[in-house]
């Protein structure tokens, strides 16, 4: 059967549109376009809040909005539960949505006041996804943000894998930290639940200065774990591919801003943003 020079002019543009619309979504995934803010800075619309504790009101005091940004313990005392083991303000403010492949972008920066299990897990904090339930802690993956004063060294990057979490992930030959499986790093065969990140001194610990941090996240494919803008850690093969979104409350102050997410409906190669 001969088709009419109608027809195949009309599949020929359909064809073209199609391959350029996927290469404009692959040529666009690195720029700044195509990023809509989720935590609007006035009010909780899009999120709810949850704390160890299930105290509803206290945890508008744990999670307070101040200046279009989120002050985590504002209204708290200083050392509040510290060395006690309670550890009720342990908690997340969750998105309501669903997400499975997008770049999330934060800053934060740390405050003065320390809280709950401080003494072990020192200026603590955190960025879950994929989360697939909203317990504390969730099943999901973290985002670790953490400073540790007493060796002065970075966590945040570091990523956490809780029980029923699973995912490839690579390391220098000593399994201390993150190395690029291309720059010679080995597969992970421990099953460790903590994975910490390349070492790196481009953070701000707690000088009052704002860190600015990025997930890429591709359903299961691979996550991208940035810091100031510098790939500091890596997964790949996630299992789960998708879920809600949580930033913590743990073991100090500390401030969130310009959450945004940037989605994508289709994998976009991880060499996009590797360059």
């Amino acid at each position: 059967m001969k088709l009419s020079k109608i027809t195949l002019c009309v599949f020929f543009i359909i064809a073209f549109s199609l391959y350029s619309t996927k290469g404009t979504a692959q040529n666009d995934a690195t720029d700044n376009a195509g990023f809509v803010k989720i935590f609007n800075g006035e009010n909780w619309d899009g999120w709810y809040l949850k704390l160890r504790n299930d105290d509803a009101e206290m945890s508008k005091e744990v999670f307070a909005i101040e200046n279009e940004m989120v002050h985590v313990f504002k209204d708290a005392p200083d050392s509040l539960d510290l060395g006690t083991g309670e550890n009720g303000t342990h908690g997340l403010f969750y998105t309501k949505k669903k997400y499975s492949k997008y770049i999330l972008k934060f800053d934060y920066k740390w405050g003065e006041k320390i809280a709950n299990n401080f003494e072990r897990w020192q200026y603590d904090a955190g960025v879950y996804y994929h989360v697939t339930d909203d317990k504390i802690w969730p099943t999901g993956i973290e985002y670790q943000v953490r400073y540790n004063q007493v060796t002065n060294k970075n966590h945040t990057g570091d990523l956490i894998r809780p029980k029923g979490v699973k995912y490839d992930w690579y390391s220098d030959p000593n399994g201390d930290s993150y190395l690029n499986p291309k720059a010679g790093g080995v597969l992970d065969e421990t099953k460790s639940w903590l994975h910490f990140a390349s070492p790196t001194e481009n953070y701000n610990a707690l000088n009052g200065e704002w860190n600015h941090c990025e997930i890429i996240v591709m359903g299961s494919a691979y996550t991208i774990h940035k810091l100031n803008g510098e790939i500091v850690n890596m997964a790949f093969n996630l299992n789960p591919s998708e879920g809600i979104i949580g930033f913590q409350s743990e073991t100090a102050e500390i401030f969130y801003q310009n959450i945004e997410v940037k989605e994508f409906s289709e994998v976009i190669p991880m060499e996009k943003f590797l360059k």
